[in-house]
């Protein structure tokens, strides 16, 4: 228990050190690239330095995690406690542990804060603030289809729940049925609710009989039952920056609307799956390093690890954004990355285990 709590303090104490200066140098760099389109206004400017903080932090956990482990390991190895560790007759998995439990466990609390809107939304909302000077810019033109329906918003303000001149076309055996024309629609009671409309329907068969094109105004309309304002805005819009809630539910609501929803699913793998490539490579930067530094040139192994480490984490966050993107597969992109890294470390701890029997 002391060897868990000496090296877990450690280990956080790097973690948070390290997190804290990559934040500063992304933030202060973000800021001193844009900082003549930011607005003047220091309310706006706090916020969106809040919220480059939160994406920066989106980025950055992870690598953080894995750099304070090379560092917390060199303390240990400079200050020959690791050699004393293994003399007082402890192993190298009773080192690695703390290391693993750590780093799971922050992960799983990393993931956790991608429930939030704030959180996982935060460079679009920056980007908003930058561009528009608000963190939530209107949505214009949107089309979508939607229980067999066609729905037109001129604009969607996600904030207000409100949309702007909407149509709606209905559909039927490939022939324009009717219209419903409204100058807004206002989201309440998990549907989309318009107090007044005007109706065009046309008859079913046109002839020197029908009665032509009637026109009529109807009140109350209920419609898009459950398709929240900010579910349209990042589903038709083709935003990945899904909160964990939003993700699951635009995936149960459109998976029988024949939508392709593989955009989405490759969000929530991002947010589930590829953070945990953290342990594995902890666990496989570990085995390699020596226990003492009579062994080890401190300089080279940190600047090894320390360029593996950015060139893993570049190859998955490309793949990742390539699934992303549907240029390939989210099990090929994502899934199947973090199995082969989880495979190599259950290999390099196995092969210890191994070894030492």
């Amino acid at each position: 228990m002391l060897l868990f709590k000496y090296i877990s303090l450690h280990y956080l104490k790097y973690f948070f050190i390290i997190l804290t200066a990559l934040l500063l140098f992304m933030v202060g760099f973000d800021y001193m690239q844009y900082s003549e389109q930011l607005s003047s206004s220091a309310n706006l400017l706090l916020i969106y330095l809040v919220y480059k903080t939160f994406y920066s932090i989106d980025m950055l956990v992870p690598l953080s995690l894995i750099f304070s482990m090379i560092s917390t390991k060199i303390l240990l190895i400079r200050s020959n406690a690791l050699v004393s560790f293994y003399a007082l007759g402890y192993t190298r998995v009773d080192v690695l542990r703390p290391f693993v439990v750590v780093s799971t466990l922050i992960t799983m609390l990393y993931i956790s804060f991608h429930s939030f809107s704030s959180f996982a939304r935060a460079n679009e909302f920056s980007d908003n603030i930058r561009s528009y000077s608000q963190y939530l810019s209107p949505t214009r033109d949107l089309f979508f289809t939607y229980e067999g329906k066609y729905i037109y918003f001129s604009k969607l303000l996600p904030l207000q729940e409100k949309a702007l001149n909407v149509r709606i076309f209905s559909v039927k055996n490939d022939s324009l049925k009717e219209v419903i024309v409204a100058k807004e629609a206002v989201y309440r009671n998990e549907a989309w609710h318009i107090k007044v409309a005007d109706v065009i329907k046309k008859p079913v068969d046109l002839d020197f009989n029908s009665l032509g094109i009637t026109v009529s105004e109807e009140k109350d309309l209920t419609l898009l039952k459950g398709f929240r304002p900010k579910m349209l805005d990042q589903v038709y819009e083709g935003k990945v920056n899904f909160t964990i809630k939003n993700a699951f539910d635009a995936v149960m609501l459109l998976k029988n609307q024949n939508i392709d929803t593989t955009s989405i699913k490759g969000a929530l793998y991002k947010i589930f799956i590829y953070p945990f490539f953290v342990p594995s490579l902890v666990v496989i930067i570990f085995f390699f390093v020596p226990i003492s530094v009579r062994f080890l040139n401190v300089s080279i192994f940190s600047f090894v690890a320390i360029l593996s480490t950015l060139l893993v984490w570049g190859i998955l966050f490309m793949l990742t954004e390539l699934a992303i993107n549907k240029t390939i597969s989210s099990e090929v992109g994502i899934i199947a990355p973090i199995i082969v890294l989880f495979l190599i470390a259950l290999h390099q701890y196995r092969h210890y285990n191994i070894r030492k029997s």
